[in-house]
């Protein structure tokens, strides 16, 4: 707790300090990193190469030189992919393409402005006119350490100012992280630094602080990255300057672990990860639906193709046919004339010439035909093919499609809509038509997806929101269950040492029972004794008998009064011991009754504590 506190002080006394530029006093992070740029640019790590100081001068009117690689085509595409992830991440209401982030236009460079902007100002409207003065204007204000002119806003996508401009709006990026750490740390740390205000900010603690603060800056000026021998040296300081207890500290990590890993359990046993998990499914359907999309246009091309082509082949054989039906009528004539006519031998010469002439031209012209009819067969058997393929990536389409429950029109997520397609048999035309149904559809479907995707965004902010809830009151409980323990376990050390005085007691009473029933012992055996010194007496008597009567009859009387105190003395002492053991019995047994009856009921409240604990886990 007190380590909290001295961070929380810690954090106070660096925000009233003097600003001095953009200055980080915690480690950087590496310059390789594709995720994070920082306005220092590019570092080489591990060297010692002294720097120039962005301070001006503390106060001067020196410009800051950019030393960020803006004209490199590589570090400008990083900063483009990085604005494309924090605009996708938070929801950019405008389109985002490849296209616009290469070269915005003004008016979509004061968009995704406002945007970031409105991150660190929920209230922020940009005003309508004067954009070109405002947005350098709001940078200035925020300190930023370029220079961004207002001339460049009339041409923010031209080659020589888009640099700039990106520069600007990674920055203002790298602001919003920053800020939403430091609201997250004011968060978590709000209940620990209430105190804060009670602690002294004296001469020692100023004194320590400005020490750190300069060794650290004058190690950041030489090329140091790594302060952590500083930060180290810094907070022992601050423990012996505030007397931290580091046994507390150790107890309460400690008890940090153990309720991070109750955590853990109760949201693996509850499962309220199935956002995620809808968010898995929705990113595979959607790559699923894009590669059947594309599948299914290269499927209708390459279909068109082919019938393209059999219409070419058809057209191709029937002129084939009527010409070599053209071919057999003429051969008739002239059959008919050779029959008909006289021929000289010049002429039967001719007619044969000729008729060898036809024979190779008929002959050519049948294997050309059977060429056709070859082609024909073997262009419809691909053609067969083809159609089967067709029919297999339909039927894995309508599969897939019956899977994310498109199909029938009555499934759950087809809306009244038909996704099925059909086989082409009634022309290219009405394939284009279906195909341009479905994309509406399916454009449609998507739409509503992303639509779903935000309610359930909305929905896990507040279930995170419930779960901190239920963090601090399961810290609560706890901390309740953590006292009833204690008192637990003080009562049953009580009934322990009652139970040893009852031990006690009883091996005490068992101690005077016995030795009252050896007393008794030794009265029978002085009884016996006597008894038996009598009658030898008496028989040695008998002659005095008469004589003896009356003092004999008034020693029995003695004896007999004697005996009967005795005995009345044993038994009213055992009587009363008895009923002392039967109280001091019941005694004890209402006790523990009352304690056990206590101690159920508290384990029956535990119980059902933990069950409401439980069903709340359950139901978030």
């Amino acid at each position: 707790m007190m380590l909290l506190n001295l961070l929380c002080v810690f954090g106070s006394h660096r925000s009233k300090l003097p600003s001095f530029g953009k200055l980080s006093m915690s480690k950087p992070p590496s310059g390789t990193s594709e995720r994070r740029t920082s306005f220092f640019g590019s570092r080489t790590s591990g060297a010692s190469m002294p720097r120039n100081s962005t301070m001006a001068g503390f106060g001067g009117t020196e410009k800051i030189k950019d030393s960020r690689p803006l004209h490199d085509k590589s570090y400008v595409q990083q900063c483009i992919r990085q604005l494309h992830e924090f605009l996708t991440e938070q929801g950019y209401p405008g389109t985002l393409s490849a296209k616009t982030l290469q070269s915005p236009s003004t008016k979509e460079f004061v968009k995704m402005f406002e945007f970031i902007y409105r991150q660190l100002d929920p209230t922020f409207e940009m005003p309508k006119s004067k954009v070109e003065e405002e947005v350098p204007a709001l940078l200035k204000a925020l300190r930023y350490p370029f220079v961004l002119s207002k001339c460049s806003m009339y041409s923010v996508g031209a080659p020589h100012t888009w640099p700039q401009a990106l520069g600007a709006l990674i920055w203002l990026i790298d602001t919003v992280k920053i800020s939403w750490s430091l609201s997250k740390q004011e968060l978590l740390l709000s209940d620990f630094c209430e105190d804060t205000a009670n602690i002294e900010e004296g001469a020692e603690y100023n004194k320590l602080f400005l020490d750190y603060m300069a060794e650290t800056y004058s190690k950041f000026m030489l090329g140091e990255d790594d302060f952590e021998e500083e930060d180290e040296a810094f907070l022992t300081k601050l423990k012996r300057l505030y007397n931290v207890d580091e046994a507390l500290l150790e107890s309460m990590e400690e008890k940090h672990r153990f309720l991070s890993k109750e955590l853990e359990r109760l949201e693996k046993e509850s499962q309220t990860d199935r956002l995620m998990t809808k968010r898995m499914e929705k990113v595979k359907l959607q790559a699923d639906l894009k590669k059947l999309q594309s599948y299914r246009s290269k499927l209708e091309t390459f279909t068109a193709s082919l019938e393209n082509k059999f219409s070419e082949l058809t057209d191709e054989l029937e002129n084939t046919v009527s010409h070599l039906e053209t071919l057999k009528h003429e051969r008739n004539e002239l059959q008919h004339l050779l029959q008909n006519q006289k021929f000289t031998p010049a002429d039967v010469e001719r007619i044969n010439r000729e008729k060898r002439e036809l024979q190779q031209t008929i002959a050519s012209l049948s294997k050309s035909l059977e060429d056709a009819e070859q082609h024909r067969w073997n262009e419809e058997i691909a053609l067969a093919k083809v159609k089967e393929r067709l029919d297999l990536k339909l039927a894995e389409y309508h599969k897939l499609a019956r899977k994310l429950k498109l199909i029938p029109m009555s499934a759950e997520n087809a809306c009244g809509h038909d996704f099925e397609i059909r086989s082409f048999e009634c022309g290219s035309g009405s394939g284009v038509q279906q195909k341009t149904q479905i994309k509406m559809l399916l454009r449609k479907l998507i739409s509503d997806v992303e639509e779903e995707h935000s309610r359930f965004s909305n929905l896990k902010l507040g279930l995170e929101e419930s779960c901190e809830q239920v963090n601090s009151n399961i810290v609560d409980k706890s901390n309740d269950l953590k006292q009833i323990r204690e008192r637990i376990r003080k009562l049953d050390e009580q009934l322990d040492t009652d139970m040893q005085k009852l031990a006690r007691e009883e091996q005490g009473w068992a101690a005077e029972v016995e030795s009252a029933e050896n007393h008794l012992k030794l009265l029978q055996k002085k009884v016996n004794v006597g008894y038996d010194e009598a009658v030898q007496e008496l028989k040695g008597a008998q002659q005095q008998y008469h004589l003896e009567l009356q003092e004999t009859n008034e020693e029995r009387r003695t004896v007999a009064s004697n005996l009967v105190s005795v005995f009345a003395t044993a038994a009213t002492h055992l009587a009363i011991t008895e009923k002392c053991m039967e109280d001091l019995h019941s005694k004890v047994q209402r006790i523990c009754s009352k304690a056990i009856e206590e101690d159920e009921a508290e384990v029956q409240n535990l119980r059902e504590l933990l069950k409401s604990f439980v069903s709340q886990a359950n139901c978030l």
